[in-house]
């Protein structure tokens, strides 16, 4: 692993004024359904939100699945008590949502029976970090395009309510981060996987480390994508100069390697990786 210091924070006025926001609208949701980047389940847990859910039950929703090493996700899906592997993508999350925070508010429903309520319209707020596909996750319930979607983080700004059927609504929310990343690891894999903004980061340091892991963890996976012997010292120059990303004077492009890398990394080009285990 590459030990090269780094600070990283980044908190951009919009996230503030979003959790005030959010705050504000607890009062009217039953139920908190949070999503996650499957890949690094504990260090896309933002600590503002678990504050904000305290007082309401949970729903934690491991995205982005299909990036992930499947063994290591069935491990983190039994670590909670109410959770969902999804991908947002292929698969149709209506009904597994919709049934999933029926099954969770269960009791609710029944009081609300017994008071003569025939049918009670469920609140969910839908909350995490910037990134996590949370805008491609809700256009998926809902069945159509409600919500702007980009493979970037602080597009959503604002909340949003989205009727999903007579049985539930969702407060959609924009993706936020906390003020100060006490632990520079969860914010260096934060980095890596496109949850903070690229202009605040050491690039090339992210993708050192993301290479590194990747050939400690998942051998094999390297030598697949890019044709190199793993056992190099400096793997970002050994891929630059087989993929030919060379300059004059046979120097390589590091710029255009390690952005191409890095796009690599987020978008599953390499292989299903998982980048943090249960009890690590």
């Amino acid at each position: 692993m590459s030990e090269k210091a780094v600070n990283i924070n980044w908190y951009p006025g919009h996230m503030a004024k979003a959790r005030r926001q959010m705050e504000e609208q607890l009062k009217l949701v039953d139920i908190i359904v949070e999503l996650r980047d499957a890949r690094i389940p504990e260090a896309s847990a933002n600590p503002l939100l678990a504050e904000l859910s305290k007082n309401k039950p949970v729903l934690i929703i491991l995205n982005k699945a299909d990036y992930a090493d499947p063994l290591i996700s069935e491990k983190w899906q039994k670590k909670y008590e109410h959770c969902l592997l999804t991908d947002s993508v292929s698969e149709n999350l209506t009904k597994r949502v919709v049934k999933e925070i029926q099954t969770i508010l269960a009791a609710k429903l029944e009081r609300a029976k017994a008071r003569g309520i025939r049918k009670k319209v469920l609140r969910a707020m839908v909350v995490g970090i910037p990134n996590v596909g949370k805008s491609t996750f809700i256009n998926n319930i809902v069945k159509k395009k409600v919500t702007k979607t980009e493979n970037r983080p602080g597009v959503t700004k604002s909340l949003q309510w989205i009727r999903i059927n007579e049985d539930v609504e969702l407060l959609d929310t924009p993706g936020v981060l906390w003020p100060k990343f006490d632990n520079q690891e969860d914010a260096r894999l934060l980095a890596l996987l496109g949850s903070i903004n690229d202009d605040v980061l050491d690039k090339q340091d992210l993708v050192i480390h993301g290479l590194e892991y990747i050939r400690d963890r998942y051998p094999g996976m390297l030598k697949d994508r890019y044709d190199i012997t793993e056992e190099e010292t400096d793997l970002l120059e050994a891929i630059a100069r087989k993929k030919l990303w060379l300059m004059s004077e046979d120097r390589i492009n590091t710029e255009k390697a390690v952005d191409l890398i890095l796009k690599d990394i987020r978008n599953n080009r390499i292989g299903r990786i998982s980048w943090q285990d249960v009890g690590e």
